[in-house]
């Protein structure tokens, strides 16, 4: 019960951390070629604050120092419960992680595009988002997807950091296990190793078949 536990939650925790981090990233590279010379620098100063700490004390700052200030609620009068828990500290800590590397990642395919293919739709009468919307970003995201990928499978993999925080995802359940059972330790130890590999291995065969599904002949990879 307890390795499935643990599964379920590391499953969740990935997803929703894959999912946030994307939408980070198609935002901020968006925000980067903003006209606004003080949201290009708030974009950019978060892009270094998150890629030169370390993920771990990302991860401690955010429960620890920030969740200090969090609001509380008190479901029966007596026990203050935080309105975020550890799990969504996590959640929040890990997506704002991978989404700085993604930044960076959707601007690199956006300078890919040829700045003629923006002038074009911009002579149809179309808006800086739409043009970013409908021409440059589907283009850059196809240039964009090798190096996503390789971020996201990083992102799945350090959501095991999150055991530091007490979330219950598949490493603080083994733990636990073999803490409990000190014979268990071999086997929880190759389960969690069997788990992530093929946990990995789902998302990079979904990311290789959906990079070749958006493939246009001649443009790209």
């Amino acid at each position: 019960d307890r390795v499935l536990s643990g599964l379920w939650m590391t499953v969740q925790l990935s997803v929703v951390c894959v999912v946030l981090s994307v939408i980070i990233g198609i935002v901020g590279a968006w925000l980067q070629g903003s006209p606004l010379r003080v949201m290009r620098a708030i974009v950019q100063g978060y892009i270094q604050f998150f890629r030169n700490t370390p993920p771990l004390i990302q991860l401690l700052f955010f429960y620890f120092a920030l969740g200090q200030f969090t609001p509380t609620y008190s479901p029966d009068g007596w026990l203050q419960v935080p309105i975020i828990s550890n799990v969504g500290w996590a959640i929040i800590s890990l997506s704002f992680f991978a989404g700085a590397f993604n930044v960076e990642i959707f601007r690199a395919g956006i300078e890919a595009v040829p700045q003629s293919t923006a002038e074009a739709s911009e002579a149809l009468g179309m808006s800086r988002l739409q043009t970013y919307a409908y021409v440059v970003f589907p283009l850059a995201f196809r240039v964009s997807l090798p190096a996503l990928n390789n971020n996201l499978v990083n992102l799945v993999k350090t959501t095991t950091q999150a055991l530091a925080i007490a979330v219950p995802e598949l490493l603080y359940q083994m733990v636990s296990i073999y803490n409990d059972y000190s014979t268990a330790q071999n086997a929880a130890m190759v389960v969690l190793f069997v788990v992530y590999i093929v946990l990995v291995g789902i998302l990079v065969f979904g990311m290789h078949r959906w990079e070749r599904a958006m493939r246009i002949p001649g443009y790209g990879m």
